[in-house]
């Protein structure tokens, strides 16, 4: 696991768990982590994790629409 360092200004005024969260999120929604990494990472569970991910703005679902229509697709052609 990769640990960095990041010097922020002190007005910032956040813990290191509200910046671990925060960029567990953020690396979730970009999709560089998946659900299960970006909570581990956090130091979370699932559970836990995708409870605070609406204090990012950030779905819990996140596939983009193109994965929607061809999961939609692939499930009408399995009920023929």
């Amino acid at each position: 696991m990769k640990t960095i360092e990041l010097e922020l200004p002190d007005e910032l005024k956040a813990d290191n768990q509200e910046l671990k969260t925060f960029l567990a999120a953020k690396l979730f929604e970009a999709g560089r982590l998946t659900m299960s990494q970006a909570a581990r990472s956090a130091g979370y569970t699932i559970s836990e994790f995708m409870d605070l991910l609406k204090n990012y703005n950030v779905s819990v679902i996140n596939h983009p629409a193109s994965d929607l229509e061809s999961d939609v697709s692939n499930a009408r052609e399995s009920i023929r």
